[in-house]
């Protein structure tokens, strides 16, 4: 039975092991943007073993390529992106600390050993709610790499920022569960 769950961020290995696929979640705290442009360099950083532009130790990075804010707004929409185009560079990145993915569509098999191995987790926002989503974003400051515009890694301060569990620590996945349970 999936339940709802207030979390804070940064994340502990604790915090990641109380959650199942399945269970709704409402993040709170600091959450970073991130796409593929962004993951490649910050994985370059690491294999230079250079530091990376925010200490990724118990973050959560949301795969999303905010839209400009208008007048009187932190973000017009902000909805998530495909997350496979950053399976390449995630399990790296969770090695070296990150401990949540927010996106869309499931995870490859590399992605899912290092969240087992490392104890994280991804969840998964709801596209197409990306006005709805950015509700929940009160603060946005530029963190590094402007020149990739909408790809530039921002941090995003969340209140109630809604999601599910979509994979877990453990190996459980919603979407094969949630195909399974009304396949019949």
């Amino acid at each position: 039975m999936s339940k709802v769950v207030r979390i804070a961020t940064p994340l502990s290995d604790e915090d990641v092991c109380g959650l199942r696929a399945g269970d709704k979640v409402l993040i709170n705290g600091y959450i970073y943007t991130g796409r593929d442009a962004a993951h490649k360099r910050l994985v370059e950083l690491l294999h230079k073993k250079e530091p990376l532009p925010f200490d990724i130790k118990g973050q959560v990075i949301y795969y999303v390529g905010p839209a400009p804010a208008k007048p009187g707004q932190v973000m017009n929409s902000a909805g998530p992106t495909t997350s496979l185009r950053m399976d390449p560079y995630s399990p790296l990145l969770i090695e070296a600390g990150l401990k949540g993915m927010i996106g869309k569509g499931e995870r490859t098999k590399p992605v899912v050993d290092a969240m087992i191995k490392y104890k994280a987790v991804y969840f998964a926002a709801t596209g197409g709610a990306a006005v709805l989503i950015a509700k929940s974003i009160v603060e946005s400051e530029l963190v590094a790499y402007p020149e990739l515009g909408a790809e530039a890694i921002y941090r995003l301060k969340v209140v109630d920022f809604p999601a599910i569990v979509a994979q877990d620590c453990y190996g459980g996945n919603a979407y094969q569960e949630g195909t399974r349970k009304y396949k019949r």
